[in-house]
């Protein structure tokens, strides 16, 4: 046991560095950014579009800072400014798909994920849902009711007081990782060498397929869903190394895990905004089911076809 131990905290370490090396320096990064210029320019970028998925345009700025930081971050600014129902509600589902852009998506080349294809598709969602919400729902015009959280944000003062906190955050985030991937890595392994991992991975063989993916992904997804991406991505760079996790079934669990992640935190942090949040679940989880599996139907039938392609060739070859 003490020898499993052991080999699960080494590969825990071992990940939490490689992905501390994404985290640490664009936490840095990110936290000093939005004390910039830069963040203002975003604003002014997307208002216009604001406009047209029918929100006012200060709406763009817990966007901005939800994607360009965090949930956390972005929850903060809304509680900022008297939103309607609906406009939170909106915002609600679109922070939902697209947040954390910068980190997440770096973290996800770390398992050969293109970060482009992972920024595209959150970004597509959340304005397609935003666009939905604006069709279906005529109600939700009164003032939301954001609860017992407070509005006051204490930002510090001088450029070293930033870069201090910058770097505050960046510590504490790398800690949250390691404090959730090393016990995380140690279970696996626990898993791996008890032969409990093969097990689980039968018993969600179904909920796979229906994906389009092999059952060796369902650790990958099951991890994603509960803990989120970043912190997901330990499991998956040790699904890539020891479970043989094929490069499609990669794209494809990230492709429903960008949808719908972390589900418990990223849903019970919207409570106090005083939206109904059982509905926002339900739409991620739908929207990732039927996105993941229409995705990887038409993957799977492209790899069948190249297959019988590959085949008939070989047999017109061996024919001469």
């Amino acid at each position: 046991m003490n020898g499993i131990i052991k080999r699960g905290t080494r590969q825990g370490l071992q990940v939490t560095w490689t992905l501390s090396k994404v985290i640490f320096p664009i936490t840095v990064f990110v936290t000093i950014l939005q004390y910039t210029p830069v963040l203002d320019w975003l604003v002014q970028l997307v208002t216009p579009l604001m406009n047209s998925l029918g929100l006012s345009g200060e709406a763009a700025i817990p966007l901005v800072l939800g994607n360009t930081l965090n949930l956390y971050a972005g929850i903060a600014a809304i509680i900022s400014f008297d939103f309607t129902v609906k406009e939170v509600f909106t915002l609600a589902i679109m922070l939902s798909f697209s947040h954390n852009l910068i980190i997440e998506s770096s973290v996800a080349t770390r398992v050969g994920i293109k970060w482009p294809v992972i920024v595209s598709v959150r970004i597509v969602l959340a304005i397609i849902s935003a666009w939905m919400i604006q069709l279906v729902w005529d109600g939700g015009n009164q003032l939301a009711q954001y609860g017992l959280i407070s509005k006051e944000m204490q930002a510090p003062e001088g450029w070293l007081a930033i870069g201090i906190e910058g770097f505050q955050t960046a510590f504490i985030s790398v800690l949250q990782l390691g404090v959730i991937v090393i016990p995380l890595m140690v279970v696996l392994q626990f898993f791996r060498e008890l032969g409990w991992m093969e097990r689980i991975s039968k018993t969600l063989a179904p909920c796979t397929r229906v994906l389009g993916m092999e059952k060796k992904a369902s650790m990958t997804l099951v991890a994603g869903l509960f803990i989120g991406l970043a912190y997901g991505t330990g499991v998956m760079v040790q699904a890539v190394k020891e479970d043989g996790v094929s490069k499609k079934d990669m794209y494809l669990a990230f492709i429903f895990l960008v949808s719908c992640h972390a589900v418990v935190e990223d849903t019970l942090i919207f409570i106090p905004l005083g939206i109904p949040v059982w509905p926002l679940l339900l739409i991620r989880l739908v929207t990732a089911i039927i996105l993941t599996a229409t995705i990887g139907y038409i993957w799977n039938r492209k790899q069948l076809t190249n297959r019988k392609e590959v085949i008939k060739h070989e047999h017109t070859y061996d024919s001469f």
